[in-house]
């Protein structure tokens, strides 16, 4: 983890998962959902973070960890003012504008409008689209002055807020609901996943 501003942690990279049971712990696929295993969190350089999870479970993995979730407040302050690299917006520093779209690489094209259902939102093989998440780090102009990486762009992540609160846009989209680190979406409950949302983790700096 990193210190920010020497108030608090926050982990450098997106989360990723290992299993843990019976003591032993082994990596969880990351374009699996969780659906009930026993998880926690790990900050972990060149893999591929953990999307199709949900708040309650990030919460959880965060925990299982001895973290939390960060507030929305310390998810800002780590990602920087406007820009995890500066004031203005830079292409290609993070990765927010693939090229790509999974979804229609693996359901086809649909008119405009035309929604996805949770099932297909939620289906492993848009996680193993090639040029869409990345590995973490992969980008390195993407690094906020905390030292966090990949806090724009990549996967949204996850916030502490009860209602349902993730940041920073996705590799598809780091600008619909607003630029770079002020980027938030607050539609969906605390339940909700799908492959293009992840988290990391925040924790209190240690007692001295």
């Amino acid at each position: 983890m990193v210190s920010v501003d020497g108030r608090f942690c926050v982990d450098r990279f997106e989360a990723s998962l290992v299993d843990v049971e019976g003591g032993v712990e082994r990596e969880h696929p990351p374009n699996t959902p969780v659906a009930g295993a026993r998880v926690r969190a790990v900050s972990r350089a060149d893999v591929v973070p953990q999307s199709y999870v949900a708040q309650v479970e990030a919460a959880a993995a965060c925990a299982a960890s001895d973290k939390r979730l960060c507030t929305d407040d310390e998810w800002r302050d780590a990602c920087g003012a406007a820009f995890p690299y500066g004031d203005a917006r830079q292409a290609g520093a993070c990765n927010d504008e693939a090229p790509v779209s999974p979804l229609t690489q693996v359901f086809g094209r649909r008119a405009p409008g035309t929604p996805y259902s949770w099932a297909e939102l939620n289906d492993p093989r848009l996680g193993l689209v090639a040029g869409g998440v990345a590995r973490t780090g992969a980008f390195a102009g993407c690094r906020a002055s905390s030292g966090a990486m990949d806090m724009v762009g990549n996967l949204h992540e996850w916030t502490a807020d009860p209602e349902g609160t993730f940041r920073g846009g996705f590799f598809g989209d780091a600008r619909q609901h607003g630029e770079g680190c002020a980027y938030v979406t607050v539609a969906h409950d605390a339940a909700y996943r799908d492959y293009s949302i992840g988290f990391r983790c925040c924790a209190d700096l240690p007692a001295r």
